[in-house]
């Protein structure tokens, strides 16, 4: 399991009780309001928003939760709550970096309950850009393995003008840079159709590899992060083998 990677779990999480569920549902409803009061109430002028859209669909979140999400955050909505993004930064077990992205309406809370979090798991939190020059900051997007054989989709990447196709049994993932982002997905859109996931993405220059109980530390610590309501996302540069994910 690499800490980078859709297709080796880029953001490590095990199969969805009902009440993991609903806490995935209401991270994606605060994206989908962050995104309309960042932009606009309509996906198709508003490339964050459709990508949350996406997001929401590949998970089954039900389509009036979405449109509800949607009303919540445009001007006079009745949700008062007032989200801004946070990057914290640190290291997990092993030493291995992670870059923690949240959506919170008050940093003080956020802060101190990851800080609790890294410190009780084998972690420490670290300043902002204490980390992420090990990453480089890229477009990803993924389809399933299903929409193109692996040359015709890195034929179209490349004509696209994208980075790099990584091809499985499963799926395609993309990586391109920031700025083409938005126009390789585009492109890429209009020949195959919606993507599974489009969005921003930490890449790692190199990765540490952990194992044994060092990696179920990690694995502790990752299933902590993300089980806060203000965590959207986890990225990693750990390298954990297949066997000691269960």
């Amino acid at each position: 399991m690499s800490g980078h990677s859709h297709s080796k779990n880029i953001m490590h999480s095990k199969n969805a009780s009902d009440a993991k569920k609903a806490k995935i549902f209401n991270k994606i409803a605060r994206e989908i309001m962050v995104s309309v009061k960042m932009g606009a109430p309509d996906p198709a002028h508003n490339p964050r928003l459709r990508a949350a859209i996406i997001d929401a669909r590949t998970k089954n979140m039900p389509r009036e939760r979405i449109e509800r999400a949607i009303k919540a955050g445009q001007p006079g909505a009745d949700n008062k709550a007032n989200y801004e993004e946070v990057r914290y930064e640190g290291y997990g077990p092993g030493g291995c970096a992670l870059i923690v992205e949240a959506l919170t309406d008050n940093r003080n809370r956020t802060a101190s309950e990851l800080r609790t979090a890294f410190s009780k798991n084998g972690g420490t939190m670290g300043e902002t850009n204490s980390v992420s020059f090990m990453f480089s900051r890229i477009g990803e997007i993924i389809y399933p393995s299903e929409k193109a054989s692996a040359d015709d989709m890195l034929e179209a990447v490349i004509d696209a003008g994208g980075d790099n196709v990584d091809s499985d049994d499963d799926q395609h993932v993309i990586s391109t840079s920031v700025e083409d982002f938005g126009s390789v997905r585009d492109a890429l859109e209009s020949k195959f159709g919606e993507p599974a996931s489009a969005k921003l993405s930490w890449e790692p220059n190199v990765e540490t590899p952990l194992s044994g109980d060092v990696a179920q530390q990690l694995l502790k610590l990752l299933d902590v992060l993300e089980d806060n309501d203000d965590v959207q996302n986890v990225f990693g540069n750990y390298d954990v083998p297949e066997e000691d994910v269960r």
